[in-house]
């Protein structure tokens, strides 16, 4: 690290902490030639994440979009707040797990589906709802079918 004062490119490493719950790293430095100390922090760049909508537009990925979009889905349920966010945490981190900078909606609907079955099938229908267009109460009731085949099987074979 080049000092600020002097521009020599020998320091050392005083004091190291992190902050931010992890994500951020401060160490204190000193320089070796003139002495003075100063302040770095390190924290992790991520690519921005770019959402592919149905249309073919492209626009960055919004967390708040996501969270209002479940909680839209579960309100008035027994879900907490607490589940819903560790729904998206884990959603952002299945996406950074690939290393991806660009995904489709339909595939981050598809992962929200995936974890609202899980909890709550009301919240999982009003998704499903909204995320697969239903335009009639027939496509609803087969979704509905669909979701009583699957809790059938699940009892028998667990």
């Amino acid at each position: 690290m080049k000092c600020p004062r002097c521009g020599e490119d020998g320091d050392r490493v005083l004091e190291t902490r992190t902050s931010q719950a992890g994500s951020v790293v401060r160490r204190r430095r000193e320089c070796g030639k003139c002495h003075f100390r100063f302040t770095t922090y390190e924290t992790i760049v991520r690519m921005p994440l770019i959402v592919i909508k149905r249309d073919g537009t492209r626009e960055p990925y919004d967390r708040t979009k996501l969270l209002n979009g479940i909680a839209t889905a579960c309100r008035k349920r027994p879900v907490a707040g607490k589940k819903i966010e560790a729904i998206v945490n884990d959603i952002e981190d299945n996406i950074s797990d690939r290393y991806q900078t660009e995904i489709k909606s339909s595939d981050i609907g598809r992962m929200v589906l995936e974890r609202l079955l899980e909890i709550d099938e009301v919240s999982y229908v009003r998704f499903a709802s909204v995320y697969r267009k239903f335009t009639n109460i027939d496509k609803f009731a087969k979704e509905l079918k669909k979701i009583k085949k699957e809790r059938k099987w699940k009892k028998r074979y667990r």
